[in-house]
């Protein structure tokens, strides 16, 4: 059963739907498609990945251009035709309460019909809202300003995650950072990135998706033109920050070897989640990142520009590697450490240590 279940998995997560295929009696097969594979994942949470986009020559969009209820061009005669990553669409006005209605009731909708739990809220980005060259609906939500109104979304999904956001530091969001690139200056960046994030208030922030979210750098590749030993290095970073995603399936890209390494890297996130859902309640209440740089957790201890660790709530020091290799050097504040494998180290000091591809470094201070 629980193989039948990881089949129906794959096939649900590699097929692509979109919000309009469960907006009309045309797109039956697709619904009863989806509720049929969603409803076998026993006990798996189902999120959506939505976009605030329609296609201008569809039915949908053509009922809202209707309605009124869409970016218009400059000239204000017309739907706006936004180039996005997915190609060129009509957008939704979160700037006209009716519209911002009618996006919400959709997905309301969609839960209640599907048994979805929650959504992927993407996009949303300012440059999509440019003044010169669209017209919205109440005048003045430009740039930016939409893009807060996007994010203010998440009042209505509390299971939710967003890219795109304004002003929303110190509220209950979701957010994962910018797409990061298939390269290792992209798994390096994913540590100081985060730590920038919860130093500005997103307490709840999250990397990018493992491997980087620039999904159309996998597609066509086979598993020999694929970087494994990157791919494994940002898993690992990701194993022990609060969420883990994967940008491209990693069965489909990976070696048994490495494929193995990520499956315990996933179950080591899963043996700690207990502490980090602790963590998200305790930040919750004092505004706190989960994540926090070195010299927020221990200052004055000349760590400022240690950027390739960081402390997983009060508990945790994580020293991934971040490049090719397999060694790297820790720097370890005030104190005696444990690693994971038992060994103590003094701090106030910084070590090298031997990191083998399967190893992931973590450590605690003795009390």
């Amino acid at each position: 059963a629980r193989l039948t279940a990881s089949r129906k998995l794959k096939k649900c997560l590699t097929t692509y739907y979109k919000i309009t295929d469960f907006c009309y009696l045309r797109n039956i097969s697709r619904w009863y498609t989806f509720k049929r594979e969603t409803g076998t994942l026993f006990s798996y949470y189902i999120q959506l990945w939505v976009c605030p986009f329609v296609s201008p020559d569809s039915m949908e969009g053509r009922a809202l251009k209707k309605k009124g209820y869409l970016v218009m061009n400059a000239a204000g005669d017309e739907p706006a035709v936004i180039k996005w990553w997915n190609g060129y669409s009509h957008l939704v006005d979160m700037s006209n309460p009716d519209a911002r209605a009618w996006f919400v009731q959709t997905l309301h909708n969609m839960e209640k019909e599907y048994g979805v739990d929650g959504f992927k809220l993407d996009a949303g980005d300012g440059s999509s809202y440019d003044p010169a060259k669209v017209k919205v609906f109440d005048g003045k939500s430009y740039g930016t300003l939409h893009t807060g109104l996007w994010a203010d979304l998440y009042r209505d999904f509390p299971y939710h995650e967003f890219r795109a956001c304004w002003r929303h530091a110190g509220e209950p969001v979701v957010q994962r950072l910018q797409d990061k690139d298939y390269s290792w200056q992209g798994v390096w960046s994913l540590i100081p990135s985060i730590l920038e994030g919860g130093l500005e208030g997103h307490q709840f922030i999250c990397p990018d998706m493992i491997g980087g979210g620039q999904w159309s750098k996998f597609l066509g590749v086979d598993r020999g033109n694929i970087n494994q030993e990157l791919v494994v290095r940002s898993c690992q970073i990701h194993a022990l920050m609060p969420m883990m995603q994967f940008s491209v399936a990693p069965w489909r890209v990976l070696d048994d070897k490495h494929l193995d390494i990520c499956r315990k890297a996933a179950a080591l996130h899963v043996e700690i989640s207990p502490y980090i859902l602790e963590q998200a309640r305790g930040c919750a209440q004092s505004g706190e990142p989960i994540v926090r740089a070195m010299e927020y957790s221990f200052p004055g201890q000349g760590l400022a520009d240690c950027l390739d660790q960081f402390m997983l709530g009060d508990k945790y020091l994580v020293a991934p590697m971040v490049g090719p290799g397999t060694s790297r050097e820790v720097r370890l504040p005030k104190g005696t450490w444990i690693d994971e494998t038992g060994r103590r180290y003094k701090g106030g000091r910084t070590h090298t240590i031997e990191v083998p591809i399967e190893r992931i470094p973590y450590f605690t201070k003795k009390k």
